[in-house]
């Protein structure tokens, strides 16, 4: 639970800091990007995943570069459904979701998992104390 706290706080910021440096992005109050980065997280869970399997062919043909627009799209998708954060238009999505993949990237970088709380991997439960891992 730490780790989802510590996780929604840093892409709050990001959209933040990313609505100061992008022109046509408005965040009206932090309790807007709160609502904002918890939003652009199920988009990036449900929405994003259908475009890119249906923008696959034109990703393909463009090397990848196709995966900018996407995500362009999925932010002001997010901006047009929560009130106080603003998209202006696609080209401000564009630049927006590029700055926000970088800071959001630099931030994460510093800020780490709170050590010790269990992490579900694909193995299930990682921390698992020394002693379970290694028996002897």
């Amino acid at each position: 639970m730490p780790n989802f706290l510590i996780t929604w706080l840093v892409a709050a910021s990001s959209l933040v800091f990313t609505s100061y440096i992008v022109p046509g992005m408005e965040v009206q109050s932090f309790q807007a990007a709160a609502i904002a980065a918890v939003v652009l997280g199920l988009a990036n869970a449900i929405v994003r995943p259908l475009l890119v399997v249906l923008t696959l062919p034109v990703t393909i043909l463009t090397l990848g570069l196709f995966l900018f627009v996407v995500n362009a799209l999925t932010l002001q998708l997010v901006g047009a459904v929560t009130p106080g954060f603003i998209v202006g238009n696609i080209f401000s999505a564009l630049m927006g979701s590029v700055v926000l993949s970088f800071v959001s990237g630099a931030v994460g970088k510093f800020v780490q998992p709170v050590p010790n709380s269990p992490q579900i991997g694909s193995r299930g439960v990682d921390s698992l104390p020394d002693s379970a891992s290694n028996p002897r």
